[in-house]
């Protein structure tokens, strides 16, 4: 399956922390961001949560094959499920969550029919997804898997980044730190990077731009994302 953009940069962005033992990915697609985290880190255990069968069997096999089998682990299951069972809190737990607009440059059609067809179909699509996780369920569950001085990292469509923020708050999460991101300089943001904890307090602010013309990366994405792509 196809890996995107947004699995890159949550992976890359995630901080971690010495004392970070065990590791949440919700909604792992094929294990991308749960390999990053297990190439970055020391942490023991790292569990990763799949409900598309296809995507968990292919997550399964690149975690066997990756050399940080024996510190990873994949449940084919939904959230709710999961978080209704389990007892043993997380460190840090993160989450790609399917949402409405993936980040890409292609352009939509021109006629108005196709618009109307692909508002339609998008908007099934949307309907579909947020049926399987929705944002209430995500931050939810969060509530109940983070430790006390854990940490929970996501990325989501700078559109909606208040109301998830919002939502988070009634959790009682809160954000530490964001990153901004835009495809390049002239184009607007599409993307919130979010950290969030359990603390209140004055939020880290800052903002990432991907490319200073098509397939020609920024300095600071280089620096992100190097050690993850060949081609960087």
């Amino acid at each position: 399956m196809k890996i995107g953009t947004d699995g890159v940069l949550l992976g890359a962005w995630t901080a971690l922390k010495n004392e970070t033992a065990k590791i949440l990915d919700i909604g792992s697609g094929t294990g991308i961001i749960s390999l990053m985290l297990a190439q970055r880190s020391q942490a023991e255990e790292i569990d990763a949560l799949e409900i598309d069968e296809n995507a968990y069997e292919q997550c399964v096999e690149n975690f066997e094959a990756s050399p940080w089998s024996d510190r990873l682990f994949c449940y084919h299951a939904g959230f709710k499920e999961f978080y209704d069972e389990i007892e043993d809190p997380y460190d840090l737990i993160v989450s790609n969550p399917p949402f409405f607009s993936p980040m890409s440059n292609i352009e939509p059609s021109t006629s108005s029919d196709s618009n109307d067809h692909q508002k339609v179909g998008l908007g099934r699509k949307r309907a579909r997804i947020r049926e399987t996780l929705s944002f209430e369920t995500l931050l939810f569950g969060v509530s109940k898997l983070l430790t006390k001085d854990g940490r929970f990292s996501t990325i989501v469509p700078f559109v909606e980044e208040k109301q998830f923020i919002a939502l988070a708050k009634r959790c009682k999460l809160y954000p530490q730190r964001r990153t901004w991101v835009r495809g390049n300089a002239s184009t607007k943001i599409k993307r919130s990077l979010l950290e969030f904890g359990r603390f209140d307090g004055q939020v880290q602010t800052d903002e990432l731009t991907i490319e200073i013309k098509r397939h020609l990366y920024t300095p600071e994405y280089i620096g992100l994302t190097k050690d993850f792509y060949l081609k960087m």
